[in-house]
């Protein structure tokens, strides 16, 4: 019987070792976001329509499947995409993958299926502002409640060892570190928050100190990630003890 499920297509990298730590995977992308956010370095597939057979991409995944170990979900946004996701996921398990999401977690149902049916490894959840000031672009739809929602289903997963990894990423760019503070209360001490360098045209970067004295604020371990130091684990100085780095 042919495979009846299509993807709206947005890209595919054969191999990557930058995004998901400790991993060499391929990454699928879906086209299409409902947040569509101004600094989004995937903007050319936030929208637009590309149907590909579900099995066309299945082939690609096989083509890289002696060089890894994972595949990646991303976009635009996957949950978007339920039939092509969930059908996807249970392939790459199919074939001894381990399977990770990134998502700005607007469908928490869809996150909840994947964790209860066992398809999900890794889940870095991107939390982009304060609940109250969370919309859908074009709609003016409030979504904060839904993505608090799927940072809750996503700590318990996490907790109760149904969902193996899982991480909050915050993107920044200056003037963006009191939400900070007010994400990093939301997010349990055990979860890894990482602050990545956010760049856009027009706008200077915060570069790896100005990540630090952000960091410095919210009295917690995170990760900074930055496109020329890579990625760290930064301890604080906001303790009693003293700063400290450590390096992966």
């Amino acid at each position: 019987m042919t495979e009846s499920i299509h993807i709206n297509f947005g890209g595919f990298v054969p191999l990557s070792t930058v995004d998901w730590r400790g991993r060499s995977v391929c990454v699928i992308f879906f086209r299409g976001c409902p947040v569509k956010c101004w600094y989004c370095h995937n903007h050319t597939i936030l929208t637009g329509e590309d149907k590909r057979p579900i099995e066309e991409i299945k082939d690609l995944i096989r083509s890289s499947s002696l060089l890894i170990s994972g595949v990646i979900f991303s976009g635009g946004e996957a949950t978007m995409q339920p039939p092509a996701l969930f059908s996807l996921a249970e392939y790459c398990k199919s074939m001894g993958l381990k399977n990770g999401l990134h998502t700005n977690g607007v469908y928490p149902d869809v996150i909840r299926k994947l964790i209860e049916k066992r398809l999900i490894d890794h889940i870095a959840l991107d939390i982009k502002a304060e609940w109250n000031l969370y919309t859908v672009r074009g709609k003016e739809r409030a979504v904060g409640k839904q993505v608090k929602e799927s940072l809750t289903l996503c700590t318990a997963a996490y907790h109760a060892g149904t969902l193996p990894g899982f991480e909050v990423v915050t993107t920044l760019f200056p003037g963006y570190g009191e939400e900070v503070m007010t994400i990093s209360r939301d997010v349990a001490p055990d979860v890894d928050l990482v602050l990545q360098q956010g760049v856009y045209i027009g706008i200077r970067p915060l570069d790896i100190h100005d990540l630090k004295k952000i960091a410095d604020t919210i009295n917690r371990r995170v990760r900074i990630r930055t496109r020329s130091d890579g990625e760290i684990s930064y301890e604080g100085n906001s303790s009693c003890g003293d700063a400290g780095i450590r390096e992966g």
